[in-house]
């Protein structure tokens, strides 16, 4: 038996674990950092944790096989909104599931070996998951649109139309409602229409994954506007959703599968035959994370609170995506920046290569992906100057 490849991204953070180099910088796992660099647990989940912890009424008994009914309610009603007539007219339910991944995976599973489909589609690039979850899942076959032109820096929406209209009927498509990962290049309203359209027509199945909403522009609803638009288009789909990065749950494994049908009279067989699923799999879900997340979208003040905390995160954010550009283009970095600013979300796809990646790893301990991807969360005031002139000195160096 081999060794099995380790995990980039884990293995990077490994890395950069164990290096001494006081000027060293993380840019590569996905996860929320303060101006300082530091973890931030939100004010209002802290809140929340002490009035649990103080509720004697609560228990650590099992929850049922499909999670906490309240808060896969909210967590639906997050995604869809308040007055979706998917929720009024019950034909939208969640399923409470081990965060995107545990989400993607319940819902993957119910198509392959309940519907018996065996082809998806995957941008591409993608979260480097998807690939692996959907063929754990007993789909066959996992194909790529194109998503990304690495020489323009930018969406590649001719050949993500292709590949869709080219697809075979029933194949699942994996699409990210907001803040694409690895890229940050999210389609336009108008392009979103053009997609929904071949989908349609194509008759294939939106899978959707949203791990960020209200993380990636501060708002809620903005970030779930693809999502809804499709609902509103009639179709049926599967949105696998992650409370890791809005709620900063990530080792709390707070996650919905939020599922949306057009027959009311199927969600009963549905629920059943994912219960199967879930009794196979995890037995039964965690409920802090969820008690959390509940207790909050479900209280006007404490949601008002969460919603600045998603400002702040966005904010600070946006701000390194708009310092990084400005000190690129101060020092005359060849090439054009302007894609920083144009990303939106934790990630940018910088558009560096292995061998400039391999400069910033190796010259001046500034971890990120081979690919060329940082989490911008990574980034801060004391730090981006810093990264602006290794970035400039990896690109000007020849190396390519």
């Amino acid at each position: 038996m081999k060794l099995a490849d380790p995990i980039e991204v884990f293995h990077l953070n490994k890395l950069f674990l164990e290096d001494q180099d006081p000027k060293k910088v993380s840019l590569g796992i996905g996860a929320y950092r303060t101006e300082d660099g530091k973890p931030w647990v939100l004010p209002v989940v802290r809140e929340v944790e002490k009035l649990l912890a103080n509720d004697e009424s609560l228990n650590h008994e099992y929850l049922p096989i499909l999670g906490f009914e309240p808060f896969t309610a909210v967590a639906t009603q997050l995604l869809l909104g308040d007055n979706n007539p998917a929720i009024q007219e019950q034909r939208a339910f969640g399923i409470q599931c081990l965060s995107g991944t545990g989400s993607l995976r319940v819902g993957a599973d119910f198509l392959a070996r309940v519907c018996g489909r065996k082809i998806a589609y995957t941008s591409k690039p993608t979260w480097e998951n998807h690939h692996l979850v959907f063929r754990s899942a007993g789909f066959e076959d996992v194909r790529e649109y194109r998503y990304w032109d690495n020489a323009a820096r930018s969406l590649d929406f001719a050949g993500w139309k292709a590949d869709l209209e080219a697809a075979p009927e029933n194949a699942g498509v994996i699409l990210h409602g907001c803040a694409h990962n690895p890229t940050g290049s999210d389609p336009t309203q108008d392009q979103w229409k053009q997609i929904c359209e071949i989908i349609k027509k194509k008759k294939l199945f939106p899978f959707f994954d949203v791990a960020y909403q209200g993380f990636a522009s501060g708002n809620p609803d903005t970030d779930a506007w693809s999502v809804r638009y499709f609902v509103s288009q009639g179709l049926e789909l599967f949105c696998a959703q992650s409370f890791a990065k809005n709620f900063g749950l990530y080792n709390e494994r707070t996650g919905n599968l939020s599922v949306v049908v057009n027959d009311k009279n199927v969600v009963a067989p549905i629920k059943s035959q994912i219960t199967m699923l879930v009794r196979g799999n995890f037995s039964n879900p965690p409920n802090h994370g969820a008690r959390i997340v509940h207790k909050v979208l479900s209280d006007k003040d404490l949601k008002a609170k969460w919603f600045t905390h998603i400002q702040d995160m966005s904010g600070r954010i946006m701000l390194m995506r708009k310092l990084l550009r400005e000190h690129l283009e101060k020092l005359g970095t060849p090439g054009t920046w302007n894609h920083i600013t144009d990303q939106i979300g934790m990630f940018s796809y910088t558009g560096l290569s292995e061998k400039q990646v391999a400069v910033l790893v190796n010259k001046y301990h500034i971890y990120l992906l081979k690919s060329g991807r940082i989490s911008m969360a990574g980034l801060n005031k004391g730090n981006v100057e810093y990264v602006a002139k290794a970035i400039n000195d990896a690109v000007v160096s020849g190396t390519n």
